[in-house]
């Protein structure tokens, strides 16, 4: 019987790390996409309100060292837990600014669809932060 719940956990243990693997690169290219290309990302993503190069700047130099330090905790796993915790309270918090303006320039219907997926991603970091908490108690003695 312990043999048949092993599988599970060792694919439990891989979520995070799955998680950790493509939110970080996800950060990084949309840290670099704004540093790179303010205007375009202005136009395709953020075109909530008047486009400041600044703001955006200055998110993307708050984007691209949280997914350099989602990444870096895929080699550190100590650094796992708290990483996890960070980014989804930025998830978190992001999804609340965006429930609360859906106004996108596109339409309020892309900005809905943009709180929804952002709401979604908290969830899932949020399990893989539970995951990695589960994960280092059973390590403890």
């Amino acid at each position: 019987m312990a043999n048949a719940a092993a599988p599970a956990t060792r694919t439990g243990r891989r979520y995070p790390e799955v998680v950790l693997g493509i939110f970080g690169i996800y950060s990084v290219t949309l840290g670099l996409f704004m540093l790179l290309a303010p205007g375009t990302f202005y136009d395709t993503i953020g075109a909530f309100g008047t486009r400041n190069d600044h703001y955006i700047f200055d998110n993307a130099s708050f984007e691209l060292p949280l997914g350099l330090m989602m990444l870096a905790a895929l080699k550190w796993p100590r650094w796992r837990v708290p990483t996890l915790a960070f980014a989804t309270a930025h998830w978190a918090l992001h999804s609340l600014s965006h429930l609360i303006d859906t106004n996108h320039a596109a339409g309020s219907w892309v900005g809905w669809l943009e709180a929804g997926g952002l709401v979604l991603t908290t969830v899932l970091l949020a399990i893989a932060l539970r995951t990695s908490m589960s994960d280092d108690k059973v390590g403890e003695p």
